[in-house]
């Protein structure tokens, strides 16, 4: 016999708000110059939000860049339908070439020795170049400008070369160091693009979400050339590359993530609670058992110092957090009951907690908060309310 289960009701599951993933990216594109275009970065599935639902919105709504991490991720792109360019950001092995050009993928070209064995292969593969201005992670030495512009063009013939990209390591930052380090990357780019000018190549990018927010404005004409894309990282997504820096109005977090409490008990004075005994109640106290652990995603640091919220209010979580369940303190919460609705990330009543606010109790960054959800917390979609 065939459980047909209204999947709503789940343990542990996001929603994601398609209408305001929209009005973010609609919301910082007005916040750039009106000829500037969007490659929106949806890699690690969107940041946990969902990639071929999100490439699929912001496609219709006349995005025509992407940029992934890799080419499983491309892959599943192409294979679910999306179309427009699509940028592999990251390392691909050569064996996989013959798919790249089939699919009509942009790979990035991490390194010369990359460079030659993807040249090997015969093929005229769409590519990237990658050139390291400060980073140290991968791509071209952008301090050898001759050398940039001798493999640039050694390998413009045998591949099919559309671009140069760099990475910004600190453009989220507005101490003075960093902005001068920003702009010295700025400068190294700009002068590799326009060594190599004479190949009109129709991608050279380097701003990322914050990039295109704080140095845009104030770039020279004889930056135009680098500056007519920007990726659309984080914000995308309604949450902050920086925790000080303002976002364009308008601009918030399109994912809710949320459970459901399966029991709730008293638990006497005395008495511990969960793995190692590491809460004692001063006190006699209700506990709920929330469906959720960390094998979805919810961190084991916020054992003993985290909370969910629960009809508009705070519940503490008390002892460790477990691989499938959580324990909260619902003693000060009227009527709580098996079946309630417990919100992780997201709003409830007049109060709301998101991945910025999570990641600043765990010191790390809201993008490692969406990302760490895990596959097993399925994700529902819908536009107006109204769910997909």
């Amino acid at each position: 016999m065939e459980v047909v289960i209204n999947q709503i009701e789940k343990r542990s599951w996001v929603e994601v708000d398609l209408s305001q993933l929209k009005l973010n990216y609609l919301a910082y594109k007005r916040s750039l110059r009106p000829e500037t275009e969007i490659m929106a970065v949806i890699k690690a599935d969107a940041y946990g939000h969902g990639d071929v639902q999100v490439a699929r919105m912001l496609y219709d709504s006349g995005v025509r860049l992407f940029a992934v991490s890799n080419i499983d991720e491309a892959m599943g792109l192409r294979e679910a339908g999306i179309k427009g360019e699509i940028l592999i950001l990251g390392y691909s092995s050569p064996i996989y070439a013959r798919a790249i050009f089939e699919n009509d993928l942009t790979q990035a070209i991490v390194s010369e020795e990359f460079a030659k064995a993807l040249k090997e292969v015969g093929l005229p593969i769409k590519a990237q170049f990658a050139i390291d201005s400060g980073m140290n992670r991968i791509g071209l030495d952008g301090d050898d400008i001759t050398g940039c512009e001798r493999i640039i063009r050694q390998y413009a013939g045998h591949l099919n070369l559309n671009g140069l990209f760099t990475h910004l390591c600190v453009a989220d930052s507005d101490v003075s160091d960093d902005v001068e380090f920003t702009k010295v990357q700025l400068r190294k780019f700009n002068d590799v693009c326009k060594r190599v000018s004479d190949l009109k190549l129709p991608y050279t990018h380097c701003l990322n979400s914050a990039g295109g927010l704080r140095y845009l404005p104030d770039m020279s004409e004889d930056m135009e050339d680098i500056s007519k894309i920007v990726r659309l990282g984080i914000i995308l997504y309604g949450l902050k590359p920086d925790l000080n820096m303002e976002l364009p109005q308008g601009v918030k977090p399109a994912l809710s993530w949320k459970s459901v409490i399966s029991m709730v008990k008293q638990v006497r004075a005395g008495e511990s609670i969960g793995y190692g005994r590491t809460y004692i109640a001063d006190s006699d106290k209700i506990i709920a058992t929330v469906a959720t652990g960390y094998a979805d995603g919810l961190s084991r640091h916020l054992s003993n110092s985290g909370f969910v919220l629960i009809k508009g209010q705070k519940a503490p979580i008390v002892g460790r957090i477990c691989m499938d369940q959580t324990l909260v303190d619902v003693t000060g919460i009227k009527g709580v009951k098996m079946g309630d609705r417990v919100v992780i990330l997201g709003q409830s009543g007049e109060l709301s907690y998101d991945a910025d606010e999570m990641a600043t109790a765990l010191n790390t960054i809201g993008y490692e908060i969406v990302c760490d959800i895990s596959k097993r917390v399925q994700r529902f979609y819908f536009n107006s309310n109204v769910y997909l």
